[in-house]
């Protein structure tokens, strides 16, 4: 993670292509707030006027994230705020939001963005970690969508952004995190048609291989296999963090205000290629970065045609 102090990159704001004050005197939950793509998106928000409550499980990466934000807008250093919960745990689920709703007296937009899943076969997972990875990535977006509904958006609305993944077809060799992405589809899609009456949108978006961080934790035989998936995809490179930023703020914002139950799919158009069709190489595929904090992670620096 680069370095919050240094000038040269915490002074630099997030270059969004959103208008300026977009989503002034608003406030926007972001779970998984520390790391990856929920920390682009803080940045991204941030920079459009929100005050942002960082959700997570380990403070220490909350107050990174809420340190660099404040590096560059030092005068809204208290517009960010950091609350570690684990989002499995229905107590302290209820409890968080309490405490935004304490701090920043009102929830506008929830973005889930929180989850987790390791690479293994369907024969080879346990119940234990087939529980552990449904947990996260379904009952934590439950239960703070739950939360966030009754506690708040019941009587004033809102805007409710869930993460998926490119399930579709299954996800062979992520069968856990593929069941547990299916499920929050169809609850997207109920908790849209449940709570819309309330002027609460509730969306999802899916993307594909994007270049974050979070590559570099996966084990070296994955990374492998992830080194080669570029030439898999119609555009031929990887997504970047604010590719997938973009579309949850789009979502989260007024101009998606007849958006609801829907999934904005961001991987490059992966599930449209076809064994019958060889896919050439790219010649005019420009990634959109505009996040300056960004880092690629190293399993892609030698990666020719990552989204780097």
């Amino acid at each position: 993670m680069p370095d919050a102090s240094s000038p040269a990159q915490s002074r630099e704001r997030y270059r969004s292509a959103f208008r300026p004050g977009l989503f002034e005197g608003r406030t926007v939950v972001v779970t998984g707030g520390g790391s990856g793509l929920g920390r682009c998106t803080a940045h991204e928000l941030a920079s459009l006027g929100a005050r942002v409550a960082l959700v997570g499980r380990q403070m220490a990466k909350l107050d990174a994230v809420a340190g660099e934000i404040a590096a560059i807008y030092p005068e809204r250093a208290g517009d960010v705020t950091r609350h570690a919960c684990d989002i499995r745990d229905e107590a302290a689920v209820k409890a968080t939001v309490a405490e935004v709703l304490g701090v920043h007296g009102r929830i506008d937009g929830l973005f889930n963005c929180a989850g987790g899943q390791y690479p293994a076969a369907l024969r080879d997972i346990s119940l234990k970690g087939w529980d552990a990875v449904v947990r996260n990535n379904l009952h934590g977006t439950f239960l703070f969508s739950r939360e966030c509904f009754v506690q708040w958006m019941e009587g004033h609305g809102g805007s409710i952004v869930n993460m998926l993944a490119d399930i579709w077809g299954g996800l062979p060799g992520m069968g856990h995190s593929g069941a547990a992405r299916g499920g929050v589809l169809t609850f997207t899609e109920t908790a849209a048609c449940e709570w819309g009456h309330a002027g609460v949108r509730v969306n999802a978006v899916a993307p594909g291989w994007i270049a974050s961080a979070g590559i570099d934790t996966y084990d070296e035989d994955y990374r492998n296999l992830l080194r080669g998936l570029r030439t898999k995809v119609p555009l031929q490179r990887f997504g970047t963090e604010a590719e997938l930023s973009s579309a949850a703020v789009y979502l989260l914002s007024e101009a998606a205000g007849f958006i609801n139950g829907t999934v904005i799919r961001v991987d490059g158009g992966v599930p449209t290629a076809r064994h019958t069709w060889p896919l050439a190489p790219a010649t005019h595929s420009f990634p959109y970065n505009g996040f300056p904090q960004y880092t690629p992670p190293e399993t892609l620096a030698d990666n020719d045609g990552a989204a780097a």
